[in-house]
């Protein structure tokens, strides 16, 4: 795991979330018909430490690098962030060509520019997806790809990386919603405590690093509705909404395109 500078905590006061579905939230409902996930965590712990914060999330699901790059980009610039956290990549492994030289150049490029603005960026890798879904290990290539895209993009740019594929826990399907494609609300808790402890704010520590208590294995039946369940309610849509060159982020903006104050809670 690449190693992050140990910089002095800064206080913020503009903090801007882009990137796909992640970002957005999915699947951590936040019981008013939306989603919370571990950006707005986030933006409400530094709200909480600091005693007030602006946030905006401009984060689409389905989203690919060079549309995060094309869209959310410039109006990201124009709020004038000092913390920036981007998270990509989840969609371009998915699809039939995927080029990681690309994306990490991709990357790097809005890295430099949030960075040269004055920004802290944050991102992290995706672990691996092998225990999380029996598909997982026929992209356990382009995952590995994607993550050292990522980890050279940090490295030549200055920006903070919190390395999920060097941690086991990151893998637990306990952490995972359903479909197996987005973290459940305790994974996005753990991303959250994560990055918070990336960026040194008080009260902060490993704790999310640290493995889940072990439980009973699923017994063949409870394994067979798992795989049935998954495959009807999510894998076949999924395949059908691309074979049809759709995405689930047709026609969706921003749930939070301005910023707007975080009330310590």
């Amino acid at each position: 795991m690449p190693t992050m500078p140990n910089l002095p905590r800064r206080h913020f006061d503009r903090y801007v979330a882009i990137g796909d579905s992640s970002t957005e939230g999915l699947e951590d409902p936040d019981g008013h018909g939306g989603y919370r996930g571990w950006a707005d965590r986030l933006a409400e712990r530094l709200a909480r430490t600091q005693g007030g914060l602006q946030y905006a999330n401009l984060g689409v699901r389905g989203r690919r690098t060079r549309e995060i790059l094309d869209h959310q980009l410039e109006p990201a610039l124009a709020l004038r962030p000092d913390l920036v956290t981007l998270f990509t990549g989840t969609n371009d492994l998915l699809r039939r060509r995927f080029d990681p030289d690309e994306l990490g150049r991709d990357v790097a490029e809005m890295q430099t520019r949030l960075r040269e603005a004055g920004a802290v960026v944050l991102g992290f890798t995706l672990p691996d997806l092998t225990p999380v879904m029996p598909m997982g290990r026929l992209v356990t290539g382009r995952v590995r790809a994607l993550n050292e895209a990522l980890r050279a993009a940090s490295d030549r740019t200055g920006a903070r990386l919190v390395d999920f594929a060097a941690h086991p826990v990151a893998s637990d399907p306990r952490l995972w919603n359903e479909d197996r494609l987005h973290a459940n609300e305790r994974g996005h808790a753990r991303i959250a405590a994560a990055l918070a402890d990336a960026l040194g704010l008080p009260g902060t520590d490993d704790s999310w690093s640290r493995s889940l208590p072990a439980e009973p294995p699923a017994s063949p039946a409870q394994r067979l509705g798992r795989e049935l369940r998954w495959l009807g309610r999510y894998l076949l849509p999924w395949v059908g909404r691309h074979l049809l060159g759709r995405s689930s982020g047709d026609g969706r903006h921003a749930k939070r395109p301005a910023l707007r104050p975080v009330t310590p809670g």
